[in-house]
Formats: structure tokens, C-alpha cells, sequence
């Protein structure tokens, strides 16, 4: 298979411009340049292509995008990753769609009665977009919440399912090192959990302490263990046992 850049754009639907920057910054290098300068594309540049695209659809940034393609060493284990992640935000849209389509049959229902609107089960009204289990598990610690909570008032919509995804994302990532039987201790475990103290850090200063009883939370905390143990059965003790190592090796 031998594509053209305008070939490549009329198939996926990315522009030749978008190509070209995904060239530029190492993304997605064509399988060669041609003796007049254009770019040509192979069947693993292809794959490559939609590994990308997927992972923006979930609202991955470009960086880390790249962290992604240049870690990863199997297609196949990479491919599974990406449809674990479609599978996580396909039941939430699929919740989400749900709640509206309760609440439209609910108010045309007493639209059509004459009566107020009856809510038997407040909470149904919010499920999918209740914040998510993540930020309900922060009120244990109500400085970082507040800071959270300041933040989030500044996001729009699609920053916070950004967010949302990225944490879903990255737990996936530990579920994959777990199952590859990856030390909670390893440098690629450990990198996973630096980059979650970092974002919390930026919203706040976190002790050592605080950061183990935030390990905990994913045994106790009834909210985040199942947020963990519906990703794979054993998550949560391994983010526990993560957490632990680097708050002693690191943070100590």
C-alpha cells in the first residue's frame, strides 16, 4: 500500500495541513517522502492514523498521544487499550442518554396529565452527571476539594469530560500493567502515579500523608473502589499499593 497525503486525508477525514503538522512533531512521520517532497503513507502509518484519532475522540491531548504511541510495543495490547477506553465512555454517553430520555418521558407524562411532575427517586435525575466519583471521594479531604471545585468553575463542559476521561484513561493504563503482572513498584507504575500527584499538587499542596490516606480511599472510599474494581477486579489495592510506595520513596 502506497498513499498519498491527499489520499490519506480523503480516507480518515484529517485534513493534508493536520497530516503534515502530525509529521512535524513526530506523531506520524510518513512511510516516505518522495525524490518531489511528498509525503506517502504505508498500512502502518494507517493504523497508526486511527490509534491517534481514537485516542482524540476520547480527548486525549496530542503530548500525550505521543507518550502513548512511543511506550507502547504490541498493536494488538495497544488496540485493546483504546477499546477499553470506548467501552468506558460508551456506557457513560449510553447513562447519560438514559437520564434525559427518563426525565422528557417523565415531564410529557404529566404534561399530558395536567400534573406536576412526580419524582420518586430524586437521585435518578443525576445519574451520569452527578460529578463524578472521583470528586466525591475528595470531600475526605476539603482543602484539595475546594481547590478542586474552584477549578471546575472555571472549566467548561468539554474541559470537565476531558478531565474525566483523562483519570478513566489513566486508570485503564494501571489496569494494563496489572494485568501484565507489573510490580505496584515499577518505574512505569510509578510514572502513572507521579503524574497523579502532580495534578494534585497543582491544585493544592499534598503531604505525604495525605497522599496515603488518598491511597486508601481506593480500598475504603466505597465510590472509588468500585469506580477501580469496575475497570478490573484487583485495581483498587494496586493503586493502594502504588500510592504507598511512592509516598514512602518519593515524598518521604
Amino acid at each position: 500500500m502506497d498513499l498519498s497525503i491527499a489520499e490519506v486525508a480523503r480516507l480518515s477525514g484529517v485534513t493534508a495541513r493536520t497530516l503534515r503538522h502530525y509529521d512535524e512533531i513526530g506523531l506520524l512521520p510518513p512511510a516516505r517522502i518522495a525524490a518531489n517532497g511528498h509525503r506517502h503513507y504505508g498500512e502502518a502509518q494507517l493504523l497508526t492514523l486511527q490509534q491517534i484519532l481514537v485516542l482524540r475522540a476520547l480527548g486525549v491531548g496530542l503530548p500525550e498521544i505521543g507518550r502513548i504511541l512511543s511506550e507502547q510495543v504490541d498493536e494488538v495490547e495497544a488496540l485493546r487499550g483504546h477499546h477499553r477506553r470506548l467501552l468506558a465512555e460508551r456506557d457513560r454517553l449510553e447513562t447519560l442518554a438514559a437520564t434525559v430520555a427518563r426525565t422528557v418521558a417523565d415531564l410529557e407524562r404529566s404534561r399530558k396529565d395536567g400534573q406536576p411532575m412526580t419524582i420518586n427517586r430524586p437521585e435518578n435525575l443525576f445519574e451520569g452527571v452527578r460529578p463524578d466519583q472521583y470528586e466525591d471521594g475528595l470531600r475526605n479531604f476539603p482543602e484539595l476539594a475546594e481547590a478542586t471545585d474552584r477549578r471546575s468553575a472555571t472549566m467548561d463542559a468539554a474541559e470537565l469530560g476531558a478531565g474525566q476521561r483523562e483519570r478513566t484513561a489513566g486508570m485503564i493504563r494501571l489496569a494494563e500493567l496489572l494485568a501484565a503482572g507489573t510490580p505496584a513498584s515499577a518505574d512505569s507504575v510509578q510514572a502513572e502515579i507521579d503524574a497523579q500527584y502532580r495534578s494534585l499538587a497543582e491544585l493544592h499542596p499534598v503531604t505525604p500523608d495525605e497522599f496515603r490516606a488518598m491511597g486508601l480511599g481506593c480500598v475504603q472510599n466505597p465510590s472509588w473502589r468500585a469506580a477501580y474494581e469496575a475497570v478490573t477486579p484487583g485495581l483498587a489495592e494496586y493503586q493502594h499499593t502504588a500510592i504507598e510506595y511512592y509516598a514512602t520513596t518519593r515524598l518521604a
